[in-house]
């Protein structure tokens, strides 16, 4: 009969717990899931806009083609935004994909890391802030003058929420390469 000292016992726990702990970023696998089904839902609303484009080509008005071909740009960047995020977190937060080589090896995907991805995704949420900011902008004529208002506040909240990401990575980049 052997006894266990409480330090083997103490390890032993500790590589346990880490190995859970190590292993809990699949959790993560499930939501990546729901995002890619996320995307094949903005695919089917492009296509279904796109159709209603196409269809009305020769009756629409061209304010109103305009804002038509605004959504579709909007939906490319919501969908742009979905693939950084879907690619780039996975890569980041729970497993290589071992694309190098690849041909389409997206040429972003060899440095990210979370700040670069933040930085990214900061940015594209302000180009998805200013088309619909553009399209407000469009039918403005529509809209009430204070809704237009807190659109545009909100617009210069994001662009000042990214400066400020991208300043603090730029700082912390910084500071890391003198140490």
């Amino acid at each position: 009969m052997t006894s266990q000292t409480p330090v083997t016992t103490t390890a032993r726990r500790g590589q346990v717990l880490s190995t859970v702990l190590f292993g809990s970023r699949w959790l993560q696998v499930p939501l990546y899931l729901g995002l890619i089904v996320a995307q094949c839902v903005y695919v089917v609303h492009f296509m279904v806009e796109l159709e209603h484009l196409v269809m009305g080509t020769m009756t629409l008005t061209e304010e109103k083609i305009m804002l038509i071909v605004l959504g579709l740009i909007d939906v490319v960047m919501i969908s742009n935004l979905l693939i950084m995020v879907i690619v780039g977190g996975y890569e980041t937060f729970v497993s290589r994909l071992n694309l190098e080589g690849h041909p389409d090896e997206p040429e972003w995907l060899s440095h990210v890391n979370a700040n670069v991805l933040k930085v990214k995704l900061a940015t594209a949420i302000i180009g998805i802030s200013s088309i619909h900011l553009l399209k407000s902008f469009i039918n403005a004529h529509n809209m009430d003058e204070k809704t237009l208002l807190w659109q545009t506040l909100i617009h210069m909240a994001f662009i000042v929420s990214a400066v400020s990401i991208a300043y603090i990575d730029r700082l912390m980049s910084h500071h890391q390469a003198q140490h």
